[in-house]
C-alpha cells in the first residue's frame, strides 16, 4: 500500500537509530569512567580524536566521497566540530578532573533537552506543543531520579560547574546550530572535519597541563576502542543525522534516557547499585521519552 499523499514513509535506518544512538551513547560512561582511571582527560580525549581521524582517513580515500563546495559548508563544519568535540567533551571531562561528581555533571548536561525546546521556537522555527514540553518534563525527572539515587551529585569546584553549564550550552548551541543550517555533508567528511578540530581543541591542553602518561591496561585499551568506535564515530553521527531528519526538540529528549540506561548498563557491567528509586526514575524518563517524540508537533512558525 503506498503512503498517503504528501506522506514520505520513514526510511528503516531512522526507526531503529534512536535505539542505537541511545545505547551507544549510555555505554560510554561506565566506558569514559574505566578509561579516566588509565589517563588524564584531554590526553585521553586526544588519543580518542586522533584514532577516530586515523580510522576514517583511509574510509575516505577509499570512497572519495564529494567534499562541501561552499564556504558555509566548511565553516559549519569547522563550528560544529568545535562545539561538540572540543566544547562539550573537553569542558565535560575537564569538570570531572576538577572535582565535579559525575552525578552533578550528568545533572546539568540532563536540561539540554529543556534549553533546545525553549530555544527551538526563535531559532529554528520549530513550536514546541504542551504534549511535548509534560514529556520533556518527565524525562527530566526521570533522569533526576535516576541520578539522586545512585550518586551524591556534588560540585566541590565551581570553576568545574562552569565547565559543566558551558558543556550544556555547546551541546545546544550545536543541536540548534546543526537543524537551522540543513547543510549535508558525507559522514565521513563531516566526522574526519570534527575530529581534525577536536584533535586542534584538546591536545594543545594535553601538553600544557598535563603529564600525558597513560597506563595501557587491557581494560584501558577496552575503553578506548568502545568509545572511539561506538560514541566517536557511530552515535555522533547518528545523533547529527536524526536532527537533520526530525524536530530538535524531539531528538534531544532521547538523551533523558541516557543517565537512566548509563546506569543499567553499569548495573550490568561492573556492578554498581541500582537502588528501586533508580528503577523507578528510569522508568519516568522512559514514559517521558515516549511522550516527547510522539507528542504531535504544532506547524512551525
Amino acid at each position: 500500500m503506498r503512503p498517503p499523499v504528501g506522506h514520505q514513509a520513514q526510511p528503516l535506518w531512522l526507526l531503529i537509530a534512536p535505539v542505537v544512538f541511545v545505547l551507544l551513547w549510555s555505554g560510554g560512561y561506565a566506558a569514559a569512567k574505566i578509561g579516566l582511571a588509565h589517563a588524564e582527560p584531554f590526553t585521553f580525549l586526544s588519543l580518542r580524536y586522533i584514532l577516530a581521524f586515523m580510522l576514517l582517513l583511509p574510509i575516505a580515500l577509499v570512497l572519495r566521497p564529494a567534499l562541501p563546495r561552499e564556504a558555509r559548508e566548511w565553516w559549519h563544519l569547522l563550528i560544529s566540530g568545535f562545539l561538540i568535540q572540543g566544547c562539550y567533551f573537553g569542558l565535560s571531562y575537564f569538570g570531572f578532573w576538577l572535582g565535579v561528581s559525575a552525578g552533578a555533571i550528568a545533572l546539568i548536561v540532563s536540561l539540554q533537552p529543556i534549553l533546545v525546546g525553549l530555544l527551538a521556537p526563535s531559532t529554528v522555527g520549530e513550536k514546541v506543543g504542551i504534549g511535548r514540553w509534560i514529556g520533556l518534563g518527565l524525562g527530566l525527572a526521570g533522569a533526576a531520579l535516576v541520578i539522586a539515587a545512585r550518586s551524591r551529585v556534588e560540585a566541590t569546584s565551581m570553576i568545574g560547574v562552569g565547565c559543566a553549564g558551558a558543556a550544556l550550552c555547546c551541546m545546544t548551541a550545536a543541536t540548534l546550530l546543526e537543524k537551522r543550517a540543513d547543510v549535508k555533508v558525507h559522514p565521513v567528511i563531516s566526522n574526519l572535519v570534527q575530529y581534525a578540530v577536536g584533535i586542534a581543541a584538546v591536545t594543545p591542553f594535553a601538553l600544557l597541563i598535563e603529564s600525558v602518561r597513560i597506563d595501557w591496561a587491557p581494560e584501558f585499551l577496552a575503553s578506548l576502542a568502545y568509545l572511539v568506535v561506538g560514541n566517536s564515530l557511530i552515535a555522533i553521527t547518528l545523533l547529527l543525522a536524526m536532527v537533520r531528519h526530525g524536530e530538535a526538540s524531539r531528538v534531544s529528549a532521547l538523551l533523558f534516557l541516557v543517565p537512566p540506561i548509563a546506569a543499567f548498563i553499569a548495573w550490568i557491567l561492573i556492578d554498581e547499585h541500582m537502588p528501586p528509586l533508580a528503577w523507578a526514575g528510569f522508568a519516568v524518563a522512559a514514559a517521558g521519552v515516549l511522550i516527547a517524540t510522539r507528542a504531535p508537533t504544532p506547524a512551525k512558525a
